[in-house]
């Protein structure tokens, strides 16, 4: 199929409709018919130059990470039974593998479910790190074509942070993850992500693309430490970036709740509580000459000219009526500024704006905090509690899933359990983590963790077990259990294409077993569970009526259907009779385990689906 080589404006409301769906598709409001092919294609063409120059970031390997994002995952999650805290309750999931591959296999149960993203993904330092995709351009290669060295390898260049290869690996890795990331955030969904100086801007730009440069909301500044001597030019590297984006106009932000303490009513005004507020503006007398004249004080007769530098708040007709109705406070011995009377009654919200700076515990205070549950310092540069509480707080409602596929050492779940002791909330989330191993010399090897995922599932369970502990009688509204997953290969054989003639051949192939042997009950369950868009965190209830077959019920608030899955060996006629199956529910069963009488009988209602 030829590419579209051409630009054209849609009109006003499907341009909107289609920005929503496929936002990468589109440069400064137009929709390109190359980007938008490549979007819905399974398959993105090798060609690295099509000729066509757009505004856009780039880099070597972009579009390999596009086509990494749409090949079909080969893996399924297994439960590790025993490895959680409460798992016939919870509804907390923690799943331990390579998040990309993960993040395929939920696609399918949790595309727009997810409230909130937040990551803090491997920052890039110019050193490899443990997320390299085998979708990347080799070194050799990337450097021949960009004149870095000769045909005999012989370098050209000198290799420094402006070399196109610095970024072009990270931005290979992360790209993928974004684009599956939107596909499971809600429509009124929010994602964040904590990114450093070095890939701040290519991060914006990936961004742009994959969530649309409309659903930008904000860059947030924390500060993550007060100073130090690791500095260049005599500059020191405090601040962090949080980039903000929405899935669309649906999402909201809480805001943050005023603090009315300043408020009284010491002179007994009619008209309620009130405080001292600005009369001024932050215009000058250049910018605004209406804003500009004098005010006299009515019981003193003290004129009071406006500062050029910081003009009245309101025109002159508006001002002698605030005057006349006392709500101008003038200066006692007349000097000083006047000042507005604000009352409580004209507050029209209880809630200001979230600021782009967010006030929060440093990183130092954040490494204590991993130290007092440890007692050692077993992982590097966490986050601390009360940012991730803060964006919890304005992105999510009571009962949201929040989403983290670069959890560490679990900071995010840690959050999320304190916030729902705080507000009585029903958040749920989900850890991502790679089982990426500890170094042997350092403080987690020597504190007995193998892997970061151990650091992490302990975090959760002893930061739970003292949030239940502070909780008193409400111990038991809290949720702070979790299953355990786990990234494996899938249960189901791989199709072998076979590009003989011999019929018979091909009709032993459709014969065979589709599952792998020694399939296991409990990993082929989670795997149809996931398949057939179920959740992770589903109800599964093992059914008292029938006799002679396990039957499982799985239910999900998800769903308006149900499933009834049975993986023994044999269905016995009288499962089959007691099955009372609606157009919402579906059995689920082994095809060699049920007979083709009772097949038959059940495939014309589509009411089974066999394995």
């Amino acid at each position: 199929m030829e590419k579209f080589t051409s630009k054209y404006k849609l009109n006003e409301e499907q341009l909107n409709q289609l920005k929503q769906i496929v936002p990468e598709a589109f440069r400064d409001n137009i929709l390109d018919f190359n980007s938008l092919y490549e979007a819905l294609s399974d398959f993105i063409e090798n060609d690295e130059d099509s000729g066509l120059e757009q505004f856009g970031l780039t880099w070597p390997g972009k579009r390999q990470a596009k086509r990494a994002a749409a090949i079909p995952p080969v893996g399924t999650l297994v439960p590790v039974p025993g490895d959680g805290v409460d798992e016939d309750t919870t509804r907390n999931i923690y799943i331990e593998g390579d998040n990309l591959e993960v993040l395929k296999i939920l696609r399918k149960a949790y595309t727009g479910r997810v409230k909130m993203i937040y990551i803090d993904p491997p920052y890039n330092t110019g050193n490899d790190f443990i997320y390299d995709d085998n979708f990347t351009e080799s070194v050799e290669s990337y450097q021949k074509r960009t004149g870095q060295v000769d045909e005999n390898g012989v370098k050209m260049t000198t290799n420094n942070r402006s070399d196109g290869r610095f970024h072009s690996k990270w931005c290979s890795m992360i790209y993928p993850r974004l684009r599956l990331a939107r596909e499971l955030l809600s429509e009124d969904g929010v994602i964040f992500i904590s990114i450093d100086d070095n890939e701040v801007a290519q991060l914006r730009k990936i961004c742009d693309e994959i969530f649309g440069e409309g659903n930008f909301v904000a860059i947030f500044v924390w500060k993550k430490r007060t100073g130090s001597n690791d500095s260049t030019n005599a500059v020191s590297q405090d601040l962090d970036y949080i980039l903000c984006f929405v899935k669309s106009n649906h999402a909201t932000f809480n805001g943050e709740k005023k603090d009315f303490a300043k408020y009284d009513n010491p002179d007994k005004d009619p008209r309620g509580e009130w405080a001292k507020d600005n009369l001024t503006c932050n215009k000058t007398a250049s910018e605004r000459p209406n804003l500009f004249y004098p005010i006299t004080d009515p019981k003193t007769g003290i004129i009071y000219q406006a500062n050029p530098n910081r003009v009245w708040a309101y025109e002159k007709q508006r001002m002698e009526r605030i005057i006349s109705e006392n709500k101008v406070i003038f200066p006692k011995n007349g000097k000083g500024t006047p000042t507005y009377k604000r009352h409580k009654s004209e507050i029209r919200s209880d809630f200001k704006p979230f600021s782009t700076l967010i006030e929060t515990k440093i990183n130092a205070v954040a490494t204590k905090e991993v130290q007092e549950i440890f007692s050692s310092q077993v992982f590097s540069y966490p986050k601390a509690v009360d940012l991730l509480k803060q964006l919890t707080t304005q992105a999510t409602i009571s009962d949201s899933i929040i989403l983290d596929f670069f959890s560490g050492s679990s900071t995010t779940a840690h959050a999320i359990m304190k916030l729902n002791a705080e507000d009585n909330g029903k958040r749920r989330f989900i850890m991502i983590q790679l089982p990426e191993i500890c170094d042997k010399d350092g403080e987690a090897a020597k504190a007995g963790f193998k892997n970061i995922c151990e650091i992490g599932k302990e975090r959760i369970r002893r930061a739970g077990k003292k949030i239940k502990e502070e909780a008193g009688l409400n111990a038991d509204n809290i949720d702070t259990g979790f299953k355990v997953f786990r990234l494996a290969p899938s249960n189901y054989k791989a199709w072998e294409n076979y590009n003989g003639t011999d019929t018979k051949q091909l009709e032993e192939l459709f014969k065979q077993d589709s599952l792998k042997p020694g399939w296991k009950e409990d990993d082929l369950l989670t795997e149809v569970i996931l398949l057939e868009g179920f959740p992770l965190d589903s109800k599964v209830e093992l059914l008292p009526q029938f006799n002679k077959n396990k039957v499982k019920k799985i239910s999900s608030d998800f769903h308006d259907n149900t499933l009834y899955i049975c993986l023994d060996k044999d269905i016995h006629n009288e499962t089959i009779e007691t099955l009372s199956l609606t157009d919402k529910e579906r059995f689920i069963c082994l095809d060699s385990a049920i007979d083709d009488q009772s097949k038959i009988r059940l495939e014309d209602k589509n009411l089974i689906k066999t394995l």
